[in-house]
């Protein structure tokens, strides 16, 4: 038989090559055929080793026929190959999906949209399939840019955009599918694959025309018509692959959002980049929280100087993050974020005060000026915002060193740059960035020695001193959060006379000696602030009602029988103040101090369950109620009306009880100034009880008084006799300096005389020594 014969003789092709044609119908619309394509599979199955080579003239055919645009058999080669790829799973199934992948590409590389979502939906059969043994050499980088660049597609036609699209979403998915969980593919997470398979998933989901209800409820996968929704799949792979991201991984995932949300200008307003976070948070492992934390305000950092709205949508989504991070474990970054917060805070705060001091000294201000500082607010609000939401949902052992960290960081509103712990910062703050109160929100603690360390009290009363009252009331509802262990404070809302405390069913327990203890070192100091408290001439009834609750808390969670006589003897001399009015105070403020006295005591008289004690309280405010009702205002203090006020000794005598020391009763209380001060206060708290002798009060007055003549002199009189009173006074320091200095630098007489100058001539004098003045000190 002639050479050329055996060429065109169809049985003499190899076995795999017939099988492969036979599946090839002459009318590609009559599609695969089943019975032949049956004898292709078994084929395969039998001989595994013919696979590669089945593979590869599938590939040459169908690129065959790209080229020559025969689209229904390249549809027909797609379908064998992927029944092909279901059906094997033996070793050599390895050159075959290279094969398979290459023929993928092809498709995907074509200008064609139903080429393309052909190869798609192929590859993703092929993802979906578990394979045996990894592949050490396979790479998916071309998949992932073109199916990347699918998702950005800009087809003039829109259903053909949206199907391209949607195929490039699936695309991505499968690749996530495929390598998240090979450790030979973990590239996939290496920055230049997570900067195109994050952005393109955010493109599609921000993308309100094809979803305008995204993020809040639940969506089907598919539109109102059956068509595929672009948003709604890229969430789900976009979850998919947070939910896969391991420990490592965190940052190459959380970054490419954030470049995402600026290029897009996202971050104003800021609902989807605060949506996408939220996807973050709930789609990670809840260990991981503090890694999105960590980059989040890192990116605050990044933007520190950008527009005020902008760093307010970052704030805004920082405690979207807060927020769910606070309810799992946040990690190591607690003091991190207070201290970035913070800092961002004291920058906000200085470029508003900038523009206010440019405004003050003259300097136009635009209209630009002046959105930029109330946008500057907005900021503040955000970080405060945080700062509490995060504060309040801190376990107890970390809310009491947040509280520490916050109050030696916030600068004291109305003083020149100057923190609590005496570092300097910048400028001050306004009293509503003062944000403990909502970190102290729930503060559960066993003692107060734990809950109030001194570190942390003595910054707080020195900020209760100050004079704005919104700031004092901010002070006392930091007090009211940690001292209200029993949540009492409710029941207790309101200055009011209370006819039957038993009614509020008010809970409390022992007192611990840990909290007695307390009491005894910083009791004194509380008294002396809620004695100044109240006679600030600014103060409202809201301050009012914060006083009240204040002592009425501190007698439920920390009064013993020591401490109720220490609050009887404050109530009767904030009684004796507003009655004195030795410093003028205005008649609401004076009011006002004698209805937080009324009110008190008849609370404490009905917690001590004193009935003496009870009934002269309810007699004296019945009596007082009254008779200020008749005349409406307050009068002085006289012998005939003397039963409207609460008197010392009726109230010593009612207090005659077991473990009350009514005697010290009569004597007066003078606030005490305690902590770090002079050697004076020192010795004050160590002789104790010696404080509060006659003798040392009417010290005390005559130089209270002494100091307001002398203010009242330099505040009153003319300038000329200010001066000549100090130049009389220097004159006279001069001349006793100068009598100090002759002595001490004078030499001592001497048996051989002493040198006097008499006409210009040196003069010696002998002086005997039993004449010779000694100093007594040297006198043996």
């Amino acid at each position: 038989m002639p050479a050329g014969v055996c060429g065109c003789c169809g049985p003499l092709r190899p076995r795999y090559k017939r099988l492969v044609d036979n599946i090839f119908p002459e009318d590609p619309k009559d599609g695969l055929s089943k019975s032949d394509m049956e004898k292709l599979t078994f084929y395969a199955v039998s001989a595994p080793e013919k696979l590669d080579r089945i593979g590869a003239y599938l590939a040459e055919r169908l690129s065959r026929d790209v080229v020559r645009h025969r689209y229904g058999y390249v549809v027909i080669a797609m379908e064998a190959l992927d029944q092909l790829l279901m059906a094997c799973h033996s070793q050599s199934i390895k050159p075959f999906v290279e094969s398979f992948l290459h023929m993928v590409a092809k498709l995907l590389e074509s200008r064609e949209p139903d080429l393309q979502v052909l190869g798609t939906n192929s590859f993703v059969k092929f993802a979906n399939i578990e394979e045996d043994t990894p592949s050490y050499h396979r790479r998916y980088d071309f998949f992932v840019s073109q199916f990347s660049a699918m998702c950005h597609s800009t087809h003039e036609d829109p259903e053909t955009r949206t199907r391209i699209r949607v195929a490039g979403i699936k695309g991505l998915q499968g690749v996530v599918r495929k390598t998240v969980n090979d450790e030979l593919q973990a590239i996939i997470w290496e920055p230049q694959h997570m900067d195109k398979l994050i952005p393109s998933m955010l493109f599609n989901m921000q993308d309100t025309s094809l979803s305008c209800s995204l993020f809040l409820s639940p969506l089907s996968l598919t539109g109102q018509d059956g068509e595929e929704n672009p948003a709604s799949l890229a969430e789900s792979c976009f979850r998919e692959l947070l939910g896969r991201a391991a420990y490592g991984n965190m940052n190459n995932a959380v970054r490419p959002v954030l470049v995402h949300l600026d290029n897009h200008r996202l971050w104003e307003p800021n609902e989807f980049a605060v949506s996408c976070f939220r996807i973050i948070m709930y789609s990670i492992q809840a260990q991981h929280s503090h890694h999105v934390i960590q980059q989040v305000l890192g990116h605050l950092d990044t933007h520190n100087k950008n527009t005020p709205r902008m760093r307010a949508g970052i704030v805004q989504v920082l405690l979207e993050t807060v927020a769910i991070a606070a309810k799992g474990s946040v990690g190591p970054t607690v003091l991190e974020v207070f201290n970035t917060l913070l800092k961002h805070l004291r920058m906000s705060v200085d470029f508003e005060l900038g523009e206010n001091s440019r405004r003050n000294s003259g300097a136009s201000v635009s209209s630009s000026g002046r959105v930029k500082e109330s946008e500057e607010r907005i900021v503040q609000n955000a970080i405060i915002q945080t700062i509490g939401f995060f504060g309040g949902n801190l376990p107890d052992y970390q809310r009491a060193e947040v509280m520490m960290f916050i109050m030696g960081k916030v600068p004291v509103y109305g003083t020149p740059c100057h923190t609590l712990d005496t570092v300097k910062i910048g400028l001050t703050f306004p009293p509503d960035t003062f944000d403990v109160p909502q970190v102290t929100s729930g503060f559960k603690s066993k003692t107060m020695v734990a809950a109030l360390p001194a570190p942390f009290l003595d910054p707080l009363f020195s900020i209760s001193l100050m004079e704005d009252c919104e700031l004092r009331q901010l002070v006392l509802e930091i007090l009211l959060n940690i001292i209200d262990r029993h949540d009492n404070r409710a029941k207790l809302r309101g200055i009011r006379i209370i006819p039957n405390v038993a009614a509020l069913k008010i809970k409390r327990e022992k007192i611990s000696k840990q909290d007695v203890g307390f009491m005894k070192k910083h009791g004194q100091q509380l008294y002396r602030h809620i004695y100044l408290g109240c006679k600030e001439e600014d103060n409202g009834h809201k301050n009012f009602e914060l006083l009240f609750t204040t002592l009425a808390v501190l007698t439920i969670e920390l009064a013993n029988e020591e401490v109720v006589v220490d609050l009887i003897r404050l109530a009767l001399a904030l009684q004796d103040m507003s009655l004195a009015n030795e410093e003028n105070m205005p008649m609401v403020i004076r009011c006002g101090i004698m209805a937080l006295v009324a009110a008190y005591l008849n609370f404490l008289s009905q917690m001590i369950a004193n009935p003496a004690f009870c009934q002269h309280v309810s007699k004296v405010n019945y009596l007082g109620i009254k008779e200020r009702v008749q005349e409406k205002m307050l009068r002085e203090v006289e012998l005939s009306v003397g039963h409207l006020y609460f008197q010392t000794v009726d109230l010593a005598e009612c207090l005659v009880a077991p473990g009350y020391n009514a005697e010290r009763l009569s004597i007066p209380y003078v606030p005490q100034v305690t902590g770090k001060h002079s050697f004076v206060d020192r010795r004050k708290h160590r002789w104790g009880a010696a404080l509060f002798s006659p003798d040392t009060t009417g010290l005390e007055e005559q130089e209270k008084e002494k100091r307001r003549q002398v203010m009242e002199k330099f505040q009153k009189a003319p300038f000329e006799e200010i001066a000549a009173h100090c130049e009389s006074k220097a004159n006279m320091l001069h001349d006793r300096l100068a009598q100090i200095f002759e002595l001490t630098i004078r030499p001592p007489p001497s048996p051989s005389g002493v040198v006097s100058i008499s006409a210009g001539h040196a003069q010696h004098q002998s002086v005997p020594v039993y004449e010779m003045k000694f100093p007594d000190l040297c006198v043996y």
